[in-house]
């Protein structure tokens, strides 16, 4: 099998004894972890000085907890090693509150048990048809392994995204903006493991794979202009883009591109926007199955955002409050640059049930029963990952086959749906409580 420039890193990678293998897998689950618990805690709105890499002495104290900080020893290298450090730090409780290290030492502890886990299941074909014989499978270890390693690091991102979203009800840009693009980049340089034969026979595309669907017009002109047009709409929803109208149309256009420069990130973002389409624009011209990979990672991303997005604008205008968060939007868009549209459906469509293993220990743990919805969809992503040859090869691939042009009209009309019945209840509601 030719993976292209991943040919000798995944060869030298199978070619380590197994419990070596573990041991590292271990190792950099831990690693994974502490990374997670880093940007969990630093990278939210309001940050909190948890993580051991941050000094207490620099931190912006208020009286009280600058002298509870400066009556604490400094902290050491043995602090900053992963679990054990954890240990240690229960000495901060009077800073911190109580228990603050519980959930970074689980967080640490569970990728260190899941990653190896994961790579086990991958190897042996967790996202392959399972009625492919155990020889055939074993021939797809290399594609496998490679999908497992980009799968943990869309894990990676998700487990950070989740616990900030737990924590503020907010995902940060910083993750899945860069995460986003990197699926993207994923996308170009990954080697096209199916041919076309292969997918006839009954092997479906794993995630990660150029899914069915983009037929010969993708390599055209027009899908070039799609793919950009995708990429523009992404660039321009990150925007600041709020619409005024109480002060007529020329006030609002007015606002409108005063808001949207309002902040000097505008000019990172116009920067983001044209190195991209020139990005895309080679990669059209490269062609083959490099394009093929962008465009349906670029697919993808519109898929994932636009379901959330959709939802989102239609439940806001029904309910006259805000139904989802942008950030959900998002994270989203970004786990579809990863796993493709056919996988985005499904998590989407798996989040629900996600959800009501999540409410129940979050309610057991904190007594909240608010909730949200960014942690539902990674749980989501993770169950169409493992359940992928049950959600996809026996279920969504033959819908997608049999509704065709249709889908894209059904899904307008389930939004309309969705629209009318939350506005209904909104009615209702006014009508009771009046």
């Amino acid at each position: 099998m030719n993976l292209g420039p991943f040919n000798s890193p995944i060869a030298v990678w199978l070619s380590l004894p197994q419990p070596l293998m573990l041991a590292l897998l271990a190792i950099g689950g831990i690693a994974i972890g502490a990374a997670a618990n880093h940007v969990i805690t630093t990278w939210c709105w309001y940050p909190r000085p948890i993580s051991p890499w941050v000094r207490l002495s620099e931190w912006k104290w208020d009286d009280e907890h600058r002298a509870i900080a400066e009556g604490l020893p400094p902290r050491s290298f043995w602090d900053r090693m992963p679990l054990i450090g954890w240990l240690r730090l229960r000495r901060e409780t009077s800073l911190h509150g109580t228990g603050f290290w519980v959930r970074p030492l689980l967080i640490e502890l569970g990728l260190a048990i899941t990653i190896p886990v994961m790579h086990h299941c991958w190897i042996e074909g967790q996202l392959l048809p399972q009625s492919m014989p155990a020889p055939v499978i074993a021939t797809f270890a290399p594609w496998m392994t490679l999908l497992f390693f980009v799968h943990a690091i869309l894990l990676a991102m998700m487990v950070a995204a989740t616990f900030i979203d737990f924590d503020e009800r907010t995902i940060p840009d910083a993750i899945t903006i860069p995460g986003t693009i990197l699926g993207l980049v994923l996308a170009s340089i990954t080697p096209y493991v199916f041919p076309p034969g292969q997918m006839a026979a009954g092997i479906s595309p794993v995630t990660l794979q150029h899914p069915l669907g983009l037929n010969s017009s993708w390599m055209t002109a027009g899908g070039l202009l799609t793919c950009l047009a995708i990429w523009t709409t992404w660039c321009f929803a990150l925007a600041d883009r709020r619409v005024i109208m109480r002060r007529g149309l020329s006030k609002a256009v007015e606002y409108f591109f005063a808001r949207l420069t309002r902040h000097s990130s505008w000019k990172i973002l116009a920067g983001i926007w044209i190195v991209g389409m020139i990005a895309i624009s080679v990669v059209y011209k490269i062609g083959g199955f490099a394009w093929l990979g962008l465009a349906s990672s670029l697919l993808g991303l519109a898929v994932g955002g636009g379901i959330v997005w959709s939802i989102r604008l239609v439940g806001s205008w029904a309910m006259q409050m805000e139904a989802m968060g942008f950030g959900d939007v998002t994270l989203m868009a970004m786990i579809g640059s990863f796993i493709g549209w056919q996988a985005s459906i499904a998590a989407f469509f798996l989040a629900p049930l996600a959800a009501i293993l999540i409410v129940i220990v979050q309610f057991a743990t904190t007594r909240d029963r608010a909730t949200p919805f960014g942690p539902y969809l990674c749980a989501g992503t993770v169950l169409t990952l493992i359940f992928w040859d049950e959600v996809y090869n026996d279920r969504l691939r033959m819908t997608v086959a049999l509704m065709g042009d249709i889908l894209p009209w059904l899904g307008i009309t389930l939004l309309g749906l969705l629209g009318g019945m939350l506005l209904l209840s909104r009615w209702i509601k006014q009508r009771i409580y009046a």
